[in-house]
């Protein structure tokens, strides 16, 4: 009789346990895709309760963290880190109207180093909306009815699909289909920065120029240079170096594409450094040639941070 027992006090702790298990890695793998810090800087904004601000903040963390954007499955540490700094310059109480900018920035970790890469950055100059405290933040991709959620969702799925895309070749198609959906469902907003021709780092012009077929090459880069890459050096630096050299000749392929797209002359913006600290002092003498050929071609402007790519 004790040993039946014991054998079944010992089934139902196993089972226990089981469900646990199962149970910890259902919330683990259910997790959110993304792990943003939105921060609102009101600084330029005088003469206000600031409790509107700290409201607005905090809703916007909730927002973008706490949905799920998307049916893929991420565990708690591939959740895909992102930033968003919004300062408001200007906020009328009467209309609830706020006008900012925002510098976004889309991190990527580089495996098995403590280093974290830059994948995309820059600042929106139009973010503009409308916000009442305390107000739900709702959103319908099909039905779009509020410029903030707009936004939000906007940056949600383009940081979404271009992480995927440094993950697999084109990965990010699917999610980032969703953000050109948002755009063309903008565009009777008033506000700026949806609109085709408007501006050539709005928006529109961002989805518009990833997605288009001759910039292929560039959707190729994020891909080769990140996975390829950076991801090898902690395997082979020289080989590392080598995939990245490859993946800038992409970049350079991209804008004989498509000229008047920014795209690969922001890269080079927010790469900058990174770059030239893979080269400064590494590599062979073609190499640095060949990327120092192709950086100036696109950005003569950091012409003295590129000559240290020479340097021995």
């Amino acid at each position: 009789m004790t040993r039946t027992k014991s054998r079944i006090e010992v089934s139902l702790k196993t089972w226990f346990l089981t469900l646990c298990v199962l149970l910890l890695g259902a919330v683990e793998t259910s997790a959110q895709e993304l792990e943003c810090k939105v921060t609102v800087n009101h600084s330029q904004v005088q003469g206000t309760n600031t409790s509107v601000f700290e409201t607005l903040q905090t809703a916007l963390n909730e927002f973008m963290n706490n949905r799920t954007w998307t049916d893929m499955q991420f565990s708690k540490v591939e959740r895909i880190s992102c930033t968003m700094l919004i300062s408001v310059k200007t906020y009328d109480p009467s209309t609830n109207i706020f006008g900012a900018q925002c510098l976004f920035q889309l991190n990527r970790p580089v495996f098995n180093s403590s280093y974290n890469t830059t994948v995309f950055s820059m600042r929106d100059d139009n973010f503009n909306f409308t916000y009442k405290e305390f107000d739900p933040l709702e959103f319908n991709e099909n039905n779009i009815d509020n410029d903030l959620t707009a936004l939000l969702a906007y940056y949600a799925y383009l940081f979404i699909g271009m992480d995927l895309d440094t993950m697999s070749p084109l990965g990010g198609t699917e999610v980032l289909n969703r953000v050109e959906t948002i755009v063309n469902n903008c565009q009777t907003m008033s506000q700026k920065g949806w609109k085709a021709f408007e501006d050539d780092r709005n928006r529109h012009a961002i989805i518009n120029d990833y997605l288009d077929s001759s910039m292929e090459p560039f959707r190729q880069l994020m891909y080769k240079y990140h996975r390829e890459g950076l991801d090898e050096m902690s395997n082979n630096v020289d080989r590392g170096r080598g995939e990245v050299t490859s993946a800038l000749e992409f970049l350079d392929e991209a804008h004989s594409n498509r000229p008047q797209s920014m795209l690969p002359q922001i890269f080079t913006d927010f790469k900058r450094d990174e770059i030239v600290n893979i080269y400064k002092g590494h590599g062979t003498d073609k190499e640095k040639e060949q990327v120092y050929d192709i950086v100036m071609n696109l950005n003569a402007s950091q012409s003295r941070e590129w000559d240290k790519i020479k340097k021995k």
